[in-house]
């Protein structure tokens, strides 16, 4: 393939027409085949059917790959995410091929890539290190990470920019259309307006790999040391703009963790959801781009996070105030959760929401980690939490049609969909509820990884208080 035939197409016209292509435009073909099954046995029908999705499905995967930006974010929310966007019944047939849009999408040639880091450094590549890798590492939706070697010896991940990805993400926050598609995938019943304001910050922001660098020195500082998450730590020396130089990290991928055994993959999820969630607490700050190509297994079995370029910080107020919504949960108290839901900005006018069925809703969403009791997550559960807040033929279509979900809470929503994605792939068992106390309450651990947060963090002079983090003094 020439490096005019990898190129991203940028325009919004042409980007659009590729989406709508992708996504909506097999209906003819499905038609087409269906039409000539009448002639056919069962047996060559369904064979013909299954032909077709899988022709359908690496048709997805190979432009989406090449489009990159926000197109390619919206397969691979959809390679673990259980959504409409994919037929029910070939549902695992898509996600399967789908999910090599995590770490192997189509690669930039070298010679693009090499380009941007000329652009980017005033030194040539071969004087700053002592070997780099011309083939990519892994490739996603901004860009692709190649493995180099420093003089002193040290391995590290090099992320490049796709030549030519500012410009089509743009073109992709400019289109109504794309941007809803995204925001529907990350949360359903959401207010149109001002998520979209909100994601095209938070989008474009991951084009700025000096920010990036900037949110990943702040979470390795946060668990440098920690008994379970590492955060690898960056070369700012080397980082620029559109190249972002961290540490390598060797470490089992995502596939391979699930074919672990079921006590391994309930380890992992524990993690994954101690990680995302705590660091709401711990740190105020947390890394929206929940997705399972962002986690490594290393051998010393820590878990590594990688890719910080869509973040958020929180503040004490927000965090108080969510914690008020959560016990008004678990204190059965209908009326002080429709209080708590309208200071969070979730309801415009909460007189005209039934508190007792805005309780039930809330449960519907997230009782798997509202309630005292082992739960394990399954592809059952995440459709049915997702349903809840999306489908108009849900029980709660009334509660939906008076709720909004306010733009400083939807990166928190993605986060939260995609753990319980990540979850429901490993069909992870904990009391959630349990772990959850600790930091709403500053409870005692309710794991032994618990335990061992807890002694780190008061090893780093921190002590746990009602929903944060504080200082002794």
């Amino acid at each position: 393939m020439t490096d005019e035939d990898r190129s991203i197409p940028k325009g919004r016209v042409r980007r659009t027409a590729q989406v709508g292509s992708v996504i909506g435009g097999q209906g003819a073909r499905y038609a087409g085949t269906r039409a000539a099954n009448v002639a056919r046995s069962k047996e060559r029908a369904a064979e013909q059917i299954d032909k077709r999705h899988l022709e359908a499905a690496e048709r997805m995967v190979d432009t989406l790959g090449t489009m990159k930006g926000a197109a390619m974010k919206i397969g691979q929310l959809a390679s673990f995410i259980d959504t409409d966007f994919l037929p029910e019944e070939y549902r695992d047939l898509y996600q399967d091929k789908l999910a090599g849009l995590r770490t192997s999408a189509p690669p930039m040639s070298w010679r693009q890539v090499k380009t941007v880091l000329e652009e980017e450094w005033d030194e040539p590549v071969e004087e700053l290190f002592e070997d780099f890798e011309h083939e990519a590492a892994a490739a996603a939706s901004i860009g692709q990470v190649h493995r180099a070697t420093l003089p002193d010896g040290r391995a590290v991940a090099v992320k490049i920019q796709y030549p030519g990805v500012a410009e089509a993400l743009r073109a992709d926050m400019q289109n109504a259309t794309m941007i809803m598609r995204l925001a529907k995938a990350i949360a359903p019943g959401l207010d149109a307006k001002a998520a979209a304001a909100e994601l095209k910050e938070r989008v474009l922001e991951e084009l700025d790999y000096e920010y990036e660098a900037q949110n990943q020195r702040a979470f390795a500082r946060g668990y440098r040391g920690h008994p379970f998450i590492y955060v690898p730590d960056v070369i700012t020396r080397l980082s620029r703009g559109r190249v972002l130089v961290s540490e390598w990290v060797e470490g089992v991928g995502f596939d391979q963790v699930k074919q672990l055994p079921q006590a391994d993959r309930d380890r992992f999820a524990e993690i994954v959801f101690r990680f995302c969630f705590g660091s709401l607490y711990h740190l105020q700050h947390f890394n929206a781009d929940a997705h399972p190509g962002n986690y490594l297994l290393m051998d010393d079995g820590k878990v590594a996070f990688l890719d910080f370029g869509m973040t958020k910080h929180v503040d004490k107020e927000q965090l108080e105030l969510e914690v008020a919504a959560l016990q008004a949960v678990f204190d059965a108290n209908p009326e002080r959760l429709r209080v708590a839901l309208h200071d969070l900005g979730f309801l415009n006018n909460p007189k005209k929401v039934d508190a007792e069925k805005l309780m039930a809703h809330v449960i519907a969403i997230g009782g798997w980690y509202m309630e005292d009791r082992e739960v394990t997550v399954d592809s059952q559960l995440v459709m049915e939490s997702i349903s809840a807040v999306s489908d108009p033929r849900s029980e709660f279509f009334d509660v939906l049609r008076r709720e909004n979900v306010p733009a400083n809470e939807l990166m928190g929503r993605r986060m939260e969909v995609g753990v319980l994605a990540v979850l429901g792939q490993l069909n992870a068992t904990r009391n959630w509820y349990a772990i959850g106390r600790e930091w709403w309450f500053a409870e005692n651990p309710a794991t032994e990884l618990g335990r061992e947060e807890r002694a780190y963090f008061e090893s780093r002079g921190e002590r746990r208080v009602r929903g944060f983090s504080a200082r002794v003094s």
